[in-house]
């Protein structure tokens, strides 16, 4: 029998990466899979190519009057959630000494209280002992160098997380966290790096990988779909790394 046959699960960011490959197997899984973005063109052609049993609404993940509004469009598709992942999120690198106000904000406004108001609305629909999953970093717990913002952004979501489990509890709903490492994802043609830094700087991370890979979407992917599952149903307030032991390393 398939994991989450029955299941309705909302997915952020779903149109690329991690997100869309946590789509596609959610419905291989069975669910039914709603996924967001900020583009119009890219939702439409993530479900068009995930296609039957998933389905598309344009909202940015750091805009508080789209986060707002997701509740009634979700509506519009089903009255009940019974997995949720916060997946969406950005990553703006830059020296301390560096960052703006612009990218602090932008980078709060997405990776934290998006999420954190995206749960608060959406409560009212998820089933009770359903499954919030929030993703996270491995870089919350090393101090990497130009991570100072992004890094505090996911290390919110890992506190939130604990907060979550307990107060979720009484419904049985669980909550936990991903914490990603390496993973071939569009996030580093994201950086702003000319292409042969960017390609010295993923030989440097990969050297360093005790497995010597990064990670693709479908390994973060399948950790999902543990959590959205019942798989995991003794599991609440915890966090899974999912980085091919460079945490090991740090």
């Amino acid at each position: 029998m398939n994991k989450l046959q029955g299941k309705t699960a909302l997915i952020t960011g779903g149109n690329s990466g991690i997100g869309f490959a946590s789509a596609e197997l959610f419905l291989k899984e069975g669910a039914k899979v709603i996924i967001t973005g900020r583009r119009e063109e890219a939702v439409k052609e993530a479900v068009k190519k995930l296609g039957d049993g998933a389905s598309g609404i344009v909202s940015d993940a750091g805009s508080m009057s789209d986060v707002k509004a997701l509740p009634k469009k979700i509506a519009e598709v089903t009255s009940t959630l019974d997995i949720v992942f916060a997946n969406a999120g950005i990553g703006l690198f830059a020296p301390f000494h560096q960052i703006t106000e612009d990218i602090f904000d932008s980078t709060m406004d997405v990776n934290f209280k998006g999420v954190f108001f995206l749960v608060q609305e959406l409560l009212p629909m998820i089933a009770d002992g359903g499954s919030v999953i929030l993703n996270s970093t491995i870089l919350v717990h090393s101090g990497a160098e130009t991570t100072a913002v992004y890094s505090a952004s996911k290390g919110a979501l890992l506190s939130l997380n604990k907060t979550l489990a307990v107060e979720l509890a009484p419904r049985h709903i669980r909550v936990n966290s991903i914490s990603p490492g390496p993973i071939s994802t569009p996030i580093y043609s994201k950086m702003g790096m000319p292409e042969e830094q960017l390609k010295a700087f993923v030989e440097s991370i990969q050297t360093k990988i005790p497995l010597k890979r990064f990670g693709d979407t479908n390994d973060v992917a399948q950790a999902a779909l543990f959590l959205a599952s019942s798989d995991s149903k003794f599991l609440t307030g915890s966090e899974i790394t999912v980085d091919g032991g460079i945490s090991q390393t740090f």
